[in-house]
């Protein structure tokens, strides 16, 4: 007699399993994964004051940044003009008599929220899914890290500075039960509602590791010391003692002590800050406030999550209280940690039980050895085998969540890296940091050639095709260019604004000839085209992945080689495949030489998405030019 009960066994168990799984996908988000919406999606990123000045009436003055660096509200300044040459220095600024890098940081140049909402067309246009913005927080400095408070939008973002800087003296700093909304409030609870109408989402910057150094609650502490009630809330080394000569001393981030850090114990941040954060949490995820725009009745005007600044620097413990917080706010909250190292050491953050991705910077620091780096380029095995790995420590259905960057506001933008290719590795992130500054006189800040202009698309191919979420940094995507911060946050290039030639070196020197400074509508179009061709085809954002590898034929005085891939070490095309319901094959060729391969080894027949083009897998050599790529789309 013939035992069943083992087949039958595994029969239920597969039948429970696939329920369990229908369920849970019907359902919505699975605890301890990304929220399902997470995968495959097109992120944009950004910096807010040099996106779009949609309200000139709301003009930072001078007075504004006196506590950011350099802290000087005494020499000439004003707004900086959008379309003005980078390094060209204004009259004001040469009336100073400081260099350009002093000048730099005291720029603004009027960014807003008005300006962010007049140009979500533009984003829809693009193809955006998800915004991650910079901070939005009341702040003095231009990059708003060194937020004055966390429960108020900046009041130079929104329509009535004066109005909002009245309402914010009237409450009391850390009792939620006195915090106003204020106009630059509800401006960005609207644009979080239009955000979501236009069916995107958004997530904001949280600093929770330190404040600024004119905060309140930090100048409360230097005024009243240990009886102030925030005395417990920072990193304090040494209290003032008039007796005793002793000076007040304190932690800065990083020993900047313009960012004092907030103070932690064994289960994170103390409690005065840890009940802060948390408030200011349920304040922006869960607002009390209704539009009266009748276009966003029902529409959630809560955030959809947060990108946590230098989370490596606020103990697990912290994180894993507040995202349990977060997740019991919206179960479909997606949390974002900036964790700048090699991928085994992001791991620990992401269990499950503190953050859904990472900024992937690990994605960038390898597809920078392939793509860009010539002189010591990875072969096509050893990328791979690289890229393997990085995928196998998330895990395939996290890494597919995980935010795929190349450039951010803290790092070259790609177009400048390919310009400064070869002379330092990107993974070698704190060395690469100094290195790729425009005070280095070795970094060149020209405008890219077309033919680097090349290379950029085929890494924004990969980007679009590979398995992850893309994150494109504003302006890349129009072909911007920029050493490191801060040449990294110029003002984005509007085709609707005439800009002017970049004449002027970082060392004040002139080019020969000017790096004309305008949109690019081939870039824009290429990008477009790639991102609708991705959301069109849902093997690019779930499908399966895998490497192909088939025989490479050269070219070489008029005749042709055949080489087997696995045999040599000779340049190769790298191909891999993204299946669902179809394939979808990739080839991309990096090296300056044509390439070919039978298609027989491919399929039988398919055709290219971006040109409708069809091809046959009997036809003789398909040859791959320089620096180009093929898509193909096989349909069972």
């Amino acid at each position: 007699m013939i035992n069943l009960w083992p087949r039958l066994f595994f029969s239920i168990c597969l039948t429970l399993v696939t329920l369990i799984s229908c369920y849970a996908k019907a359902q919505g988000p699975v605890p301890g994964m990304p929220p399902p919406w997470s995968k495959g999606v097109i992120w944009y990123q950004i910096f807010p004051d040099r996106f779009c000045n949609g309200d000139t009436k709301n003009d930072p003055p001078l007075g504004a940044q006196h506590d950011a660096w350099p802290h000087d509200t005494l020499r000439p300044w004003k707004l900086h003009p959008w379309t003005s040459d980078w390094y060209k220095m204004q009259p004001w600024e040469k009336e100073g008599g400081q260099d350009i890098w002093y000048n730099i940081t005291r720029r603004r140049y009027g960014g807003d929220l008005a300006g962010i909402l007049q140009r979500l067309d533009y984003l829809r246009e693009l193809g955006v899914e998800a915004i991650y913005l910079n901070p939005i927080f009341y702040a003095p400095s231009h990059h708003r890290y060194d937020a004055y408070m966390l429960h108020h939008v900046d009041p130079y973002l929104g329509p009535d500075p004066q109005g909002d800087l009245a309402i914010i003296a009237q409450e009391k700093l850390d009792d939620p039960q006195t915090w106003q909304w204020t106009s630059a409030d509800t401006m960005a609870l609207h644009l979080v509602g239009k955000v979501h109408q236009f069916g995107m989402r958004i997530i904001w910057d949280g600093v929770f590791n330190h404040l600024g150094v004119g905060s309140p609650f930090f100048q409360d502490v230097i005024r009243h010391q240990q009886a102030s009630a925030y005395a417990d809330w920072f990193e304090v080394e040494q209290w003032s003692n008039p007796d005793s000569g002793k000076d007040f001393r304190y932690k800065g981030w990083f020993g900047i002590q313009d960012l004092p850090e907030i103070k932690e114990n064994s289960g994170g941040l103390t409690e005065g800050p840890s009940n802060y954060v948390m408030n200011i949490t349920r304040r922006w995820m869960r607002p009390q406030w209704e539009s009266a725009d009748p276009n966003l009745k029902g529409v959630s005007l809560g955030i959809d999550g947060w990108r946590l600044d230098v989370a490596f620097c606020v103990a697990h413990a912290f994180w894993k209280k507040w995202s349990y917080y977060v997740k019991s706010l919206n179960p479909e909250a997606y949390l974002t940690a900036e964790v700048i190292d090699e991928a085994y050491k992001l791991k620990p953050y992401l269990q499950g039980d503190e953050f859904d991705a990472v900024m992937n910077y690990p994605f960038a620091f390898e597809g920078s050895e392939f793509f860009i780096n010539d002189k010591n380029r990875l072969s096509v095995p050893e990328f791979q085998e690289r890229m393997t790995a990085l995928v196998d420590v998330f895990g395939y259905e996290r890494f597919l969540s995980q935010q795929n960057l190349f450039g951010s506001h803290d790092a070259n933008r790609i177009a400048s890296h390919i310009v400064n290719r070869n002379f330092a590795r990107y993974g070698d992130w704190g060395d690469y940091f100094s290195k790729s500054k425009a005070s280095n006189p070795a970094y060149n800040t020209r405008k890219p050639l077309p033919e680097e202009r090349r290379i950029q698309l085929l890494w924004t191919v990969f980007q679009m095709t590979f398995p992850g979420a893309p994150m494109l940094y504003y302006g890349d995507e129009v072909g911007m260019w920029g050493a490191n911060d801060p040449d990294c946050r110029k003002p984005m290039m509007w085709g609707d604004s005439t800009f002017q030639p970049e004449f002027y070196k970082p060392d004040q020197s002139i080019y020969e000839e000017p790096n004309f400074v305008n949109f690019d509508s081939l870039i824009f179009s290429q990008n477009k085209s790639l991102i609708e061709l991705r959301k069109s085809m849902p093997n690019l954002k779930f499908g399966t992945f895998n490497w192909i590898k088939i025989p490479i034929y050269y070219t070489r005085n008029s005749f042709e080689r055949s080489f087997n891939y696995l045999n040599n070490n000779r340049p190769k095309i790298l191909f891999f495949e993204r299946k669902l319901k179809t394939k979808c094959i990739v080839a991309i060729n990096v090296f300056g030489m044509p390439m070919g391969f039978k298609t027989k080894y491919l399929f039988d027949v398919a055709f290219d998405p971006l040109t409708q083009k069809k091809y046959f897998g009997n036809q003789d050599i398909f040859w791959l030019a320089p620096f180009d790529f093929q898509i193909f789309v096989i349909e069972n």
